[in-house]
């Protein structure tokens, strides 16, 4: 009984869903359909508009092609035109290619003057500063060439001066010194005459007083010793001549060396100073 009660039940639920499954599949059908005649409008109504688009765009494109066409032939008809114009121009290129060179060597060599004009701008510019820099030093060497000339007119006066008082005493100094050395010499010259005299008289007094040996040999000690003397003297007179011709021939050898450092001739003396040489030589 429970079998067949749930048989029942399980045949009950079979039909139960199958009814609503075929309700479902009803309702499924007719959305689908729905759907389906819905979407076919869709794509009817989408289709005329692409059709109308595409009838537009085709109609546009052929009015654009029949536009271009005429395009193209007012193109063909410039580009003749152009040609003819391009040959006349090639032409008158060729015609003018000479004169452009020539125009182009003009500007090569003007742009090289250019080069060379800003060089010479350049150089006249550092000239200028230089001529400037050198006039100033220019300035400054007028006015130390004056300052020096003024130096040396004053250097020169008591140059000529000082060449009078040398002259003035190497006159005074030569005439003193010739003098005394002409006293000189005439005083030993006088002394050694006086000298050959005495012995002269001496010879000549032993010869007449026929003196013994011992006073022969007493005379002749006293002789020498006067004559030791007298050599003395003499030594003495020639010591006195060599330092006043040593000093005579320094003070010449200094007055040369002034005339030298002041830039005097030796000629311009005038006169051959006289140089003593010393006695013996």
């Amino acid at each position: 009984e429970v079998e067949a009660k749930y048989t029942r039940k399980m045949q009950a639920l079979r039909d139960e869903m199958d009814l609503r499954r075929k309700t479902e599949l009803h309702e499924l059908e007719e959305r689908k359909n729905s759907q389906i005649s819905e979407l076919m409008g869709n794509h009817e109504g989408a289709f005329g508009a692409i059709k109308n688009y595409y009838n537009d765009i085709t109609a546009k494109n052929l009015t654009l092609i029949n536009l271009l066409k005429e395009q193209v032939e007012d193109l063909k008809k410039k580009e003749t035109v152009l040609e003819k114009e391009k040959a006349e121009v090639l032409l008158q290129n060729k015609e003018l290619t000479g004169p452009l060179q020539e125009a182009q060597d003009l500007v090569a060599e003007l742009q090289k003057k250019l080069v060379h004009y800003y060089r010479d701008k350049e150089a006249l510019t550092n000239s200028k500063a230089h001529l400037k820099i050198t006039q100033k030093e220019l300035k400054d060497l007028q006015w130390e060439h004056e300052v020096l000339e003024q130096r040396f007119s004053k250097v020169q006066a008591e140059r000529d001066e000082l060449y009078q008082k040398f002259t003035r005493a190497i006159n005074e100094v030569q005439q003193k010194t010739g003098f005394k050395n002409l006293l000189l010499e005439r005083k030993l010259h006088g002394l050694l005459n006086l000298l050959e005299q005495k012995e002269v008289e001496l010879n000549e007094v032993i010869a007449a007083s026929n003196l013994s040996p011992s006073a022969v040999s007493l005379v002749s000690h006293k002789l020498e010793d006067v004559l030791n003397s007298k050599n003395a003297t003499i030594q003495d007179l020639q010591q006195q001549l060599a330092r006043v011709c040593k000093a005579h021939n320094d003070m010449l050898q200094t007055f040369e060396a002034k005339l030298t450092a002041f830039g005097i001739p030796l000629d311009n003396l005038g006169f051959q100073p006289l140089s003593f040489p010393f006695p013996g030589q």
